[in-house]
């Protein structure tokens, strides 16, 4: 499982023009599941986002996780996170998993997010052309893949 972490100020996302979910200050999380994935490395990206202390406290020190700061997460499915460069230049999405697995894990990393920060997380449309708007905060932006933890 592979995620693009941005801490923002505010994030949303809309479909057809129409807003679906929007946050203040907290954390977007693009989230792209491979074909190796399972309920084991979402439940490990959603401990890790929960926990990653990258806001500041008091001090000005990244020591901070999203929920100590009071923020909020926005929680956007992206398969093209799963592409692979290695031969030509047109990404192959051949290690993405399809539909059938990849939406009941975005669902459970979302659900799981939940408990462990005690709040709601938006969510972006699974399979939807989405237009997703951000600010980035700092910028703080950190790449997660479960290969990797």
């Amino acid at each position: 499982m592979k995620a693009l972490i941005q801490r923002v100020s505010e994030a949303s996302v809309s479909v057809d023009g129409q807003a679906v979910s929007s946050i203040g200050r907290g954390l977007l999380v693009l989230l792209g599941v491979v074909r190796a994935d399972g309920e084991a490395e979402a439940d490990r990206l959603a401990r890790k986002t929960a926990a990653m202390r990258i806001f500041p406290d008091a001090e000005g020190t990244m020591n901070l996780s999203c929920t100590d700061a009071g923020g909020d997460i926005l929680a956007v499915s992206q398969f093209t996170l799963a592409a692979s460069l290695r031969r030509g230049n047109r990404p192959s999405y051949a290690d993405a998993a399809g539909r059938e697995q990849a939406l009941p894990l975005y669902e459970h990393f979302c659900r799981r997010l939940e408990e462990l920060t005690g709040r709601p997380v938006g969510r972006g449309v699974f399979g939807a052309d989405m237009q997703v708007s951000l600010v980035n905060d700092g910028p703080v932006t950190i790449i997660a893949d479960t290969d990797a933890f």
